[in-house]
């Protein structure tokens, strides 16, 4: 790694000193793990931040994920989409439920929710969508759907952290919501992520699933897992929420300089129109188009080679890996969106210490090759 590397994202942490009280007063208490003060703390102020009321959080997402999924006790068959991270579509197939793939609108790289009635058989149980970059789907349409058929929803919102339509939170559409605390995600953890319920008693049995399905010294009442989030973890959740907003305003000034600069070269378009209510800018996604002078790996590859490390994210798509491509619902047929924007799509550098000069030279190197 060299000084003048660019990376599509680097997470934002608070400064040492400010941790240092908080390791002492864990080392000091002996409690690392299972539910501790800060545990507690974290997952209070969480709630509150979010405005939302059930929060449980957990190691990471994808065990938030396994986990959410699990507890609706669904059979058969889940819709969801191809354009995701790989985990989303795991999280199925580790519950023995098989994914349904549909695909995704050419404007907001979300689940098409027109696509999602023809997708429903006697067998589909649910429907998991995903955010994508943090920008809401069709919640209101998915929402009448899934009355309609009787289906839980669980929604993948690993991107979508602080982000409102003109109802509040997006976190409160669905049965279940799903975020992720990965290092690279606008609020991290390092590692974490968290299951928002939609009822206390959703919020209860999760927190059992998630410590092994124990209630008492001598009792386990059902098969969990252990994904508690440990003291260490939950306290840097603490310190992050103090800065967030901020760093959140910092990615949003610096996604309006890359529109500003990039929407009017030649091959290439943007999502400034996608803006929700209050976005958390997580992503900034671009499609390199065909008119470009060079192809969007071409690029990928000359910038790398300058030391500016974006990411083609989604790319591969989820249907295209050999545990998925043989279902149905894999055929290239059926998902010509979410194919042609896997093959353009890249994610330019975005994180709230990305200067204005590292900046310029990103905009700089797209400008010169257009």
């Amino acid at each position: 790694m060299k000084s003048e590397d660019i990376f599509v994202t680097k997470p934002s942490l608070p400064q040492l000193e400010s941790f240092l009280p908080y390791l002492e007063e864990i080392w000091s208490s002996q409690v690392l793990t299972n539910a501790g003060k800060f545990h507690n703390l974290f997952e209070t102020a969480l709630a509150e931040y979010l405005g939302v009321k059930h929060v449980s959080i957990f190691a990471n997402g994808t065990l938030a994920l396994l986990t959410a999924i699990r507890s609706l006790d669904l059979k058969g068959e889940v819709i969801t989409t191809p354009y995701s991270f790989v985990a989303t579509a795991h999280s199925l197939l580790w519950n023995d439920l098989t994914p349904v793939f549909v695909d995704v609108d050419p404007f907001g790289f979300n689940m098409d929710a027109s696509k999602i009635e023809a997708a429903i058989t006697d067998n589909t149980s649910a429907i998991l969508p995903v955010h994508c970059y943090g920008y809401p789907c069709d919640v209101e349409k998915i929402t009448k759907i899934a009355k309609k058929h009787d289906l839980a929803v669980i929604y993948d919102a690993a991107h979508a952290f602080d982000v409102r339509d003109s109802a509040g939170s997006i976190l409160k559409y669905g049965d279940l919501s799903i975020l992720s605390f990965h290092a690279t995600k606008v609020f991290n953890t390092f590692e974490g992520g968290a299951v928002i319920s939609s009822t206390a008693e959703q919020k209860e049995k999760i927190d059992r699933m998630k410590n092994f399905g124990i209630t008492d010294e001598v009792s386990v009442v059902e098969t969990g897992i252990n994904g508690k989030m440990n003291e260490f973890q939950s306290a840097l959740g603490l310190l992050q929420l103090k800065n967030v907003g901020q760093a959140i305003r910092g990615r949003g000034e610096l996604s309006a300089r890359y529109d500003e600069a990039l929407a009017s070269v030649r091959g290439v378009s943007i999502m400034s129109h996608m803006a929700a209510e209050h976005h958390n800018y997580a992503y900034y996604p671009l499609l390199i188009e065909e008119n470009y002078s060079i192809s969007r790996d071409e690029l990928y590859e000359k910038l790398r080679d300058e030391r500016i490390f974006t990411r083609r994210y989604f790319y591969p798509l989820i249907s295209s890996f050999s545990m998925y491509n043989h279902l149905p619902s894999s055929c290239a047929a059926n998902l010509p969106c979410a194919n042609a924007i896997a093959n353009q799509v890249l994610c330019l550098p975005l994180y709230p210490d990305l200067c204005f000069d590292e900046q310029d030279r990103v905009i700089d190197r797209i400008q010169k090759y257009s």
